[in-house]
């Protein structure tokens, strides 16, 4: 038997489309508008115009660097989660694609490629060298702050919400996904 922590996690089309809805609808709930393309008030997801493919790349190449070893992901989740989600503020898919930008530059700086071309561990060092893991996310912060905030945390919170990536942390029905009922049906476990 196959314990679920220890299997390698690929997040499905299917659980990311699923996790979608179960956040459009829980933050249409509380005011907000569902997940599609940004209408300028900021509401929504992006458009085309911000997650371009190099974009995409550079966030999927990313998560390699970001997530467990045991977790894969792809451009399509990264497309449909990260830049397809709702958007917490009007400018948050345009402060991500700068974070993005910067990081690329760095990369091609540091290294002479861009950072979807590089090896996992240059892509950690130009992660590193910017100091993205020393510090405390900031959304309007220094340029490791930004990139903490933005990149880092944008790839956490669409791995951590769905119900799989969340089952790596000890979360398996994590808030926004529709379903759970015997989760709370059962008893604590002693």
């Amino acid at each position: 038997m196959t314990d679920d922590r220890t299997r390698d996690v690929a997040l499905s089309r299917r659980e990311a489309l699923l996790t979608l809805g179960g956040i459009g609808v829980g933050t249409a709930v509380f005011g907000s508008q569902s997940t599609g393309s940004t209408t300028g008030d900021g509401g929504t997801g992006s458009d085309d115009g911000v997650a371009t493919p190099a974009r995409v790349a550079t966030v999927t190449a990313a998560a390699e660097v970001v997530y467990p070893p045991n977790v894969s992901v792809d451009d399509v989740f990264v497309r449909q989660y990260v830049f397809g989600r709702v958007g917490p503020t009007e400018d948050h898919f345009e402060r991500l694609a700068a974070v993005v930008d910067t990081v690329d530059r760095e990369a091609r700086l540091r290294f002479g490629k861009r950072f979807a071309s590089l090896s996992k561990g240059d892509r950690r060092r130009v992660l590193t060298g910017l100091g993205t893991f020393a510090v405390h996310p900031n959304r309007r912060g220094t340029t490791a702050e930004r990139v903490r905030f933005h990149l880092v945390n944008d790839l956490l919170y669409a791995l951590f919400t769905l119900p799989r990536g969340g089952r790596l942390m000890g979360v398996p029905n994590p808030p926004g996904y529709p379903g759970g009922n015997e989760l709370y049906q059962r008893g604590p476990d002693r």
